[in-house]
């Protein structure tokens, strides 16, 4: 049977994978309702499309941080690909590479930034990062990745303390039991595997102290563009543009973080309007369809980024299954955009929208 959406390859990803490998990439804080409010926030906006606007020819390409890019969708940062295929973020980095679009590479990846970079050598690909208490880990991993030609830093800040997973829990989950946490091999030692955390690492390895005067540590140790991912409120939005970062990604962890938040593109809005266009902004979670993107951008997006279907997509068939999840998403962007009247991103605005709560 084709797959033919997103969620057929959701449904595929569900039957086949290990159960509590799908509990973990399909896993929500506490009742899930930011999680599931991300999906549900898209139904709630209506299009305005215009007519006879001369279709014939048509373009889905942009640019972020001055890279073109095929058309406005990425791949998250999300951890421990192998999970899904055998060859995890090596397939994730290709089918990136194929597809002409942008890869943020998760600190915790279940394969190292060198192998990364050497799957495929001329994609374009950003790093997301968490700073740890031992701040000469985070030091060298940021050298790491500058040297070997990644474009940006993506400091993720929503995550002092990981979210309460309930199915995490109830598996009694570690990524540890069966996958390493590549970038940081070897870095702890000391502690056993019982002590880690979901992620491979002891408990509090990344530093719950991090606050916005950090950002100038981080950019003393790097030439690369920072962006900060996990900004939901104009206050934070505010305060990214006072710190010089370069760009913002509304994102809420796909719901896995504080359960309440609001959905990513309801909060998309006020933090397009609070940066005044002095930094770019991006948006995950929730993205499901071409309508989906389109919507985003029309609120001010300049690129979403998907992380769940990407990972639907490798449990399917490794770097093909996530080529064609991406292909899906460009061939109903390109539709969605055709129908609603637009011939490149460049006319793509609010005025699209039946509200655009701006």
């Amino acid at each position: 049977m084709a797959l033919v959406c997103l969620s057929d390859f959701e449904a595929y990803a569900k039957v086949h994978l290990p159960k509590a490998s799908w509990d973990f990439f399909a896993a929500g804080a506490d009742e899930c309702c930011t999680r599931d409010d991300n999906l549900m926030a898209y139904k709630r906006i209506r299009f305005r499309p215009r007519m006879l606007r001369d279709m014939s020819a048509m373009d889905t390409k942009t640019t972020i941080l001055g890279t073109k890019i095929s058309f406005p969708v990425g791949i998250a940062p999300t951890g421990f690909h192998k999970l899904a295929w055998p060859d995890g973020e090596l397939s994730t980095a290709r089918a990136s590479e194929a597809m002409n679009t942008c890869y943020i590479a998760s600190t915790y990846s279940s394969c190292s930034v060198e192998e990364i970079a050497a799957a495929a050598p001329a994609g374009f690909r950003w790093f997301q990062l968490y700073i740890l208490q031992k701040r000469n880990l985070t030091e060298r991993l940021v050298q790491r990745v500058e040297a070997l030609g990644f474009q940006a830093l993506v400091l993720t800040v929503d995550l002092p303390y990981p979210g309460k997973r309930r199915d995490d829990i109830r598996n009694n989950f570690s990524s540890s039991a069966s996958l390493p946490v590549k970038n940081f091999e070897g870095a702890f030692e000391e502690a056993t595997g019982e002590e880690n955390s979901e992620y491979g690492l002891p408990p509090g390895a990344i530093d719950c102290s991090l606050k916005w005067n950090d950002i100038y540590w981080l950019q003393n140790l790097t030439r690369l563009p920072i962006i900060i991912k996990g900004i939901l409120t104009k206050e934070d939005a505010e305060l990214a543009v006072k710190h010089g970062v370069q760009g913002i990604i509304v994102s809420n962890h796909g719901g896995r973080q504080l359960d309440g938040a609001p959905a990513t593109i309801d909060a998309l809005p006020e933090i397009v309007t609070a940066v005044q266009g002095k930094v770019e902004v991006y948006l995950d979670g929730g993205i499901r369809t071409g309508g989906d993107v389109l919507k985003a951008l029309a609120l001010g997006a300049k690129c979403v980024f998907i992380g769940r279907p990407a990972l639907w997509g490798l449990a399917y068939k490794g770097e093909e299954g996530l080529k064609e999840v991406l292909k899906i998403l460009r061939d109903e962007f390109r539709l969605s955009m055709a129908l609603a009247g637009c011939r490149n991103v460049s006319e793509i605005g609010p005025h699209l929208l039946q509200y655009s709560r701006l």
